[in-house]
């Protein structure tokens, strides 16, 4: 081999060298963008202009009491494969159960509002319905009158309420998804359950290696008085279904009527 042959071969395996370095290095940057990703997703922290932006989560707040086929049991204690009575399908076994974390940029400063859980009083709904109080994200569903209401709709000051959460430095949610939309029992009072998943669950993941991505959009189980905070395409499909504002209007005074009535009653008592 002449000595030019030579030198040219030794620079091709250092160029190779710097070339399989340089390729290890930006694998690890990958991995750690990604392991960052998912620290983010698993945990996300609300900064002071989150205030004004509603999360695009409907979800149960840790320790609601959830209706199972064998009692009721906390929602952060379910299990795929528990069977949950409902109101379209009968008994149905849970397909998976959605996580949702948040933390405070400012643990000195209140809840960004829209972190915060509605607060449906005991009684709220009908007698016993709730039968305890029901802590669920503004966006999330009840099952009244044979239509879904966002409860961010019904909210008002009194009986149906923004909870402050001064006692929690972190809000876990959960959601339950069955293999369809349904209606399930939580505290007594009819909830939806996970129309589609997304990748604002901490677990998103786990959720992609058992059922991958969805191919088509999921319909609601029942007409909806959309609430405004969730996707365009979701936004569609529930207009289409929606009744109008009339519905919504009956309800929310019926509601209103109700939470007048058992004030007066608990001033009469008191």
């Amino acid at each position: 081999m002449s000595e030019n042959e030579q030198e040219r071969l030794e620079q091709a395996q250092k160029s190779k060298r710097n070339f399989l370095a340089i390729g290890a290095r930006n694998l690890l940057a990958i991995g750690a963008i990604a392991a960052s990703a998912a620290v983010a997703r698993s945990t996300r922290v609300l900064a002071d202009s989150d205030c004004d932006s509603p999360l695009d989560t409907c979800c149960f707040l840790r320790g609601t009491k959830i209706q199972t086929y064998l009692g009721e049991r906390n929602v952060e204690d379910l299990a795929i494969g528990d069977l949950l009575p409902t109101v379209f399908g009968g008994v149905r076994p849970i397909q998976w159960i959605g996580r949702y974390r948040y933390n405070k940029s400012n643990p000195s400063k209140p809840w960004a509002k829209y972190a915060r859980p509605v607060q449906i009083s005991s009684s709220a709904l009908a007698p016993n319905v709730p039968h305890t109080d029901l802590y669920v994200t503004p966006g999330h569903a009840l099952f009244i009158d044979g239509v879904l209401v966002p409860v961010g709709r019904l909210i008002n000051g009194t009986t149906i309420a923004l909870y402050g959460a001064v006692e929690y430095d972190e809000l876990e949610y959960f959601h339950i998804k069955l293999e369809t939309h349904d209606v399930i029992h939580a505290e007594g009072a009819w909830c939806e359950t996970l129309l589609s998943v997304d990748e604002t669950a901490s677990n998103f993941a786990d959720y992609l290696r058992k059922y991958g991505t969805p191919e088509t959009e999921e319909l609601p189980c029942a007409p909806v008085l959309y609430h405004g905070a969730r996707s365009e395409i979701k936004a569609r499909l529930r207009s289409v279904m929606s009744p109008g504002p009339q519905k919504l209007d009956i309800i929310r005074e019926r509601l209103a009527a109700r939470a007048i009535a058992l004030r007066s009653r608990m001033e009469a008592t008191s």
